[in-house]
């Protein structure tokens, strides 16, 4: 990696809340879950229809990962992904898009930015979710050329295998979890 800034003096913008996901047979002023007074249409659902997931889900896994220019931020506070940018297909809702926005037109780091954002869904959520990761439109020189890269199972794979890359992606993905006051 080169020492050359593509971005030294980003905008830093202050991260929202995290969601907290509440369950809905939580009774609001309750010190339990599950006060036993639950009807038959409350009782667990035990079907076999997998588990939905929404857009502040996905939000929550990529948030917190580190740039990889500027480790101290995260993608978040870099308003290089928010969840707006996250989509799903009306008719599969197992497909997501993600869009993620680079800090400048030029930005070198794109790549390793995309790579870090399908790694971590990969580790995160059930194979049955097929995920695309995309270039906001018309915010990279490069936006195509990006998206084909970060969309081909091959280049990814060989993108993985390669030691030098590997490294800075798990030094991205290594503040995952962690809210912006921690870093």
């Amino acid at each position: 990696m080169s020492s050359e800034a593509f971005n030294p003096n980003p905008t830093i913008f202050a991260p929202s809340k995290a969601k907290k996901a509440t369950h809905t047979y939580a009774k609001p002023h309750s010190l339990w879950l599950d006060d036993g007074d639950n009807t038959e249409e409350e009782e667990y659902d035990q079907s076999d229809a997998p588990e939905g997931i929404d857009q502040d889900e996905i939000f929550e896994l990529i948030r917190s990962i580190s740039d990889p220019e500027h480790r101290s931020m995260s993608l978040e506070q870099l308003a290089v992904v928010s969840a707006p940018q996250i989509t799903f297909d009306p008719k599969y809702p197992d497909r997501i898009t993600v869009e993620f926005t680079p800090t400048v037109p030029h930005c070198g780091m794109s790549t390793f930015i995309g790579l870090s954002i399908r790694v971590r869904l990969l580790r995160s959520l059930p194979q049955r979710f097929k995920v695309d990761i995309k270039v906001k439109p018309g915010s990279h020189q490069s936006e195509h050329a990006l998206n084909k890269q970060l969309n081909d199972k091959e280049r990814v794979a060989a993108a993985l295998e390669n030691p030098a890359l590997l490294e800075v992606l798990e030094q991205c993905l290594s503040t995952v979890g962690e809210s912006a006051h921690e870093h």
